[in-house]
């Protein structure tokens, strides 16, 4: 347990450290997430994933992102699982280094996620692989921008989360409890430009878990992106408010 807290520290200071530096222009935006997450067993091993995030910017007032995102699970231990899936992204024009026009993105991802418990702290580490497929702006013939042509990039993604019951030993049904976690992305391959290291979220929230239906979190999380030429950074201060659902899809035996 010691050993992923120093994880979680580590990761935080690093990006505190990167942001700060002399080369850095790092502007602040407001932001707000609004998701739905989820996982929903079909059979024993085998499951489906939904997710739908609308991210909006100064809290909710201007459209940031719509994300989609669906995949399947393979269940091969009772607290771990495997998934393959797609995701769609829309990025709209936003904040302090806006985009010159509105662009989608087609995604492929694979991810492995594991969860354990160490006394009373409920551990989930999930490690993503993301296939990028990214139609950038590109200048038309008449001055403007327009989407491009699919520009394609890898991305890894590691995240750690600690949650911990108020009471009690675990999260039960009617729990309240906190979490947290620090995930980091890293670029990777052919078209990535000064941004290797693409972007930390950090983030921490209060949770509450509905008998039969799922988590309903509200927290906040600091989302450091770091642009394409590697000196332009956004400090995106965001309001997430999420819901996390494991309904269970399997047909109940009579």
């Amino acid at each position: 347990m010691k050993k992923l807290f120093g994880l979680l520290i580590a990761l935080a200071s690093f990006t505190v450290g990167f942001a700060q530096s002399p080369i850095r222009n790092v502007q602040s935006n407001n932001n707000g997430w609004f998701m739905y997450f989820g996982d929903h067993k079909f059979s024993e091993h085998w499951g489906i994933h939904l997710e739908a995030q609308f991210r909006r910017n100064e809290i909710i007032a201007k459209p940031q992102q719509l994300l989609l995102r669906t995949g399947i699970n393979y269940h091969f231990a009772p607290n771990a699982f495997a998934t393959v899936g797609y995701c769609y992204v829309n990025t709209s024009q936003y904040g302090v280094f806006p985009a010159k026009c509105a662009f989608p993105e087609n995604r492929f991802w694979e991810q492995l996620q594991v969860k354990s418990q160490a006394g009373r702290i409920e551990v989930t580490t999930r490690l993503r692989l993301e296939q990028r497929l990214s139609k950038l702006p590109v200048a038309q013939s008449t001055g403007e921008y327009a989407p491009g042509d699919d520009v394609y990039t890898n991305r890894a993604r590691v995240l750690v989360r600690l949650s911990v019951p108020f009471k009690g030993k675990t999260i039960e049904d009617k729990s309240l409890y906190f979490s947290c976690y620090d995930e980091a992305f890293v670029n990777f391959g052919e078209n990535v430009q000064s941004n290797i290291f693409d972007q930390n979220r950090a983030y921490a929230a209060i949770g509450y878990k509905f008998p039969k239906w799922g988590k309903l979190e509200i927290g906040y999380m600091n989302q450091m992106i770091v642009k394409s030429d590697g000196v332009k950074v956004e400090n995106n201060h965001t309001l997430q408010v999420g819901f996390f659902s494991t309904l269970d899809f399997r047909k109940k035996k009579s």
